[in-house]
């Protein structure tokens, strides 16, 4: 089933998300769906609390971007309860997008390479050092779970500059070609 994707504005988008336990209900259902709304909205990455659930919880394929990054082909994950762990070297910039900020790409600073420890689908416990574009990946549906979207990580004068797009996200004047769920406008 596909889910409305929570558009920047929607509350759940700033809290940080809580852990998911084994006897979560219809767990594996939730990530089918997770995946099929992801590929519905031709996203790489989604996090649950875009679909507006605050659980750690992510689905990647990175798959598509193959062409562009050819270490990404086949990469497909579920992350549970993921623990980021940022290691050292030089932070690189490149423009990033999200199915929650529609319309928006902005030049965003991340590391490139990270350790994860994960739990996959069936709770068995992963942990793995990666770089390069799918570390990025990682750190920017990372982010969702604890409350942030890739736009507290631009300038501040990127941010001004997109004062007005992101007003517009919010009082629900943005165009989409995917299932979203909008912030309600704010009655006068």
């Amino acid at each position: 089933m596909i889910l409305p994707i929570y558009l920047y504005g929607q509350p759940v988008l700033r809290k940080v998300a809580e852990e998911v336990a084994p006897d979560y209900p219809d767990f594996k259902k939730l990530v089918a769906d997770m995946y099929e709304t992801m590929y519905d909205s031709d996203g790489v990455g989604l996090a649950a609390p875009q679909v507006g659930l605050s659980i750690r919880l992510i689905v990647i394929d990175a798959d598509p971007l193959k062409g562009t990054f050819p270490e990404l082909a086949g990469v497909k994950m579920t992350l549970v309860n993921p623990e980021l762990d940022i290691l050292e070297g030089k932070s690189v910039t490149r423009d990033e997008g999200c199915l929650s900020l529609p319309g928006l790409q902005e030049p965003v600073p991340r590391v490139e390479k990270v350790r994860l420890n994960w739990l996959d689908e069936d709770f068995v416990e992963h942990e793995q050092e990666f770089e390069g574009f799918l570390a990025r990946i990682i750190q920017h549906e990372f982010d969702h779970l604890e409350g942030k979207v890739y736009i507290d990580r631009i300038s501040p004068i990127r941010k001004q500059l997109i004062r007005g797009k992101l007003k517009n996200i919010v009082e629900g004047r943005v165009q989409c070609d995917y299932k979203v769920k909008q912030q309600k406008p704010h009655k006068k």
